[in-house]
């Protein structure tokens, strides 16, 4: 911070140790310098603690105290301002659940920075958070029972009559606290301002190793996900997989590892998939017919059906245009519910059937013999007999993906997107040096972008992605999905 230091030590004069740490601690203070220090904790290989006492120098010296930082700022759990708040014993009770692990003996274990007020034990408190419901962190406002106040030493927990403002404390058993939420007095409930968050765009595939595994992995995948605020977590209907999105290849590996070594939960790394759709590429009829005859009560339905496109972003729409009473009205309904199941399990390669209007024109009943599971059977025979007859397109997940590099990496970057199918839309200047590339690219193709991308910019580059819409793939593709044994409706990427 004191731009004179580098002039005098390069005309010679011996800058004194004090002198650099009141420097250093101003820089970190405003933020303006982030120090690394490199350690090695006692037992790890053999050895003995090397760099901890330089580390905890440099944290006792060279860091500020809570009473330098800045009042934090903080608001009503529905957004109305509220005045800054400075590190005070006596203020208003506000704190942060800075880190979330399960211990094997007293479960969670929230670890609580005091920013204002005092934290005691055995007190009602207020739990706001979370603005990360996307990456199933979901938003809360509940109030909790603090138990007894910890202070962490080493792997033992000594216990504290309080925690002041300043401070930190281990908090056991808070049941909906996680990551990032603010903790505040019951009667006047205050949040702070969110972690701003990189965005998890690394997909990792997970199944259970075993029986055993699977009745262990859903408590394992919560605990996981409660402390790890950049981990998203996604139970995809579509491929029936389990998505943890991470930051990178050596974040896929550090919840490979918890999973397996802190909840003991066997996992196995499987090929992401993504979702796919089917519709129809024009008009089509179709007829279902079920007729069986056992000896004793039958099945009888008959049903004539026609099919047509819709707009993307129709869905599904079923019309009755039955005349005369061929189907009577209580088995329209259960056509229609063939019809929708039928589409949800897709027609071709086993993908869910979108953007088609199913228009019932005819059929045949029976006094006796007809039923609604009959019907249901045939609605789903005549949609799948009207597939037969036309083109059915194969429509995969098309993303908006924005791409910022230095100036130097954007032609790179651009080739690599085209190479990608991608339809680069443009650029625009992000500051000095830097430019963000935007384009729409299948999902199918980025799967390992964020990996690529480190590479292709040398660690340079970021990227963020949103999902665009569904399009029709390549028929040489379309080919390879229905080729895939099963049909489960998506692509490996």
């Amino acid at each position: 911070e004191d731009e004179t230091l580098m002039d005098r030590y390069l005309g010679g004069e011996e800058i004194d140790v004090d002198t650099l740490i009141d420097d250093l601690e101003r820089a970190v203070a405003r933020g303006t310098f982030h120090p690394v220090l490199a350690a090695a904790p006692a037992g790890d290989g053999g050895t003995q603690g090397l760099g901890t006492v330089e580390l905890l120098e440099l944290i006792t010296r060279g860091f500020p105290s809570p009473l330098e930082h800045e009042p934090v700022a903080v608001t009503t759990p529905d957004g109305q301002p509220r005045p800054p708040l400075a590190c005070d014993p006596d203020g208003p009770l506000v704190a942060e659940v800075v880190r979330t692990a399960a211990d094997p003996y007293v479960g969670r274990l929230s670890l609580v920075r005091v920013f204002s007020g005092t934290l005691r034990p055995d007190l009602t408190v207020h739990v706001s958070g979370h603005g990360l419901a996307d990456r199933g962190h979901e938003d809360h406002d509940v109030d909790e029972r603090v138990g007894g106040l910890t202070s962490p030493f080493g792997k033992q927990q000594r216990p504290v009559p309080y925690c002041v403002a300043g401070d930190l404390a281990c908090v056991a058993r808070l049941g909906r606290a996680e990551t990032g939420d603010t903790i505040s007095a019951r009667e006047d409930p205050l949040l702070m301002e969110p972690w701003s968050m990189p965005e998890p765009l690394l997909p990792l595939a997970v199944e259970a190793h075993g029986k055993a595994d699977e009745d262990r992995l859903s408590q394992g995948l919560a605990r996981l996900v409660a402390e790890d605020p950049t981990l998203r977590l996604e139970h995809n209907q579509d491929t029936r997989q389990v998505v943890l999105w991470c930051l990178g290849e050596a974040h896929q590996d550090v919840v490979l590892e918890r999973l397996r070594g802190r909840y003991g939960v066997r996992v196995d790394a499987v090929p992401y998939k993504v979702p796919l759709r089917e519709t129809f590429g024009g008009p089509a009829a179709g007829r279902g017919r079920h007729v069986k005859q056992s000896g004793g009560h039958g099945q009888f339905a008959v049903c004539e059906i026609e099919v047509e496109p819709l707009p993307p972003g129709s869905g599904v729409e079923f019309v009755d245009k039955v005349v005369g009473g061929a189907v009577p009205r209580p088995f329209v309904a259960s056509v229609e519910k063939g019809v929708r199941a039928q589409a949800a399990r897709g027609v071709s390669a086993g993908c869910p059937l979108v953007d088609v209007r199913v228009t019932l024109r005819d059929g045949k009943a029976h006094s006796v013999d007809s039923s609604d599971a009959a019907f249901q059977t045939a609605g789903a025979l005549a949609l799948r007999e009207a597939a037969t007859g036309a083109a059915v397109h194969l429509l995969e997940p098309v993303a908006e993906v924005r791409v910022m590099v230095p100036d130097e990496y954007v032609g790179p970057v651009m080739s690599d997107l085209s190479g990608r199918r991608g339809r680069v839309l443009g650029t625009e200047q992000a500051g000095p040096g830097r430019t963000v590339v935007r384009a729409e690219v299948p999902e199918i193709e980025i799967g390992r972008y964020a990996i690529d991308l480190r590479s292709l910019s040398h660690g340079a580059g970021r990227f963020d992605r949103a999902y665009a819409r569904h399009e029709p793939m390549p028929s040489q593709l379309a080919e390879k999905v229905r080729r895939q044994a099963g049909g489960n409706g998506s692509l490996t990427g």
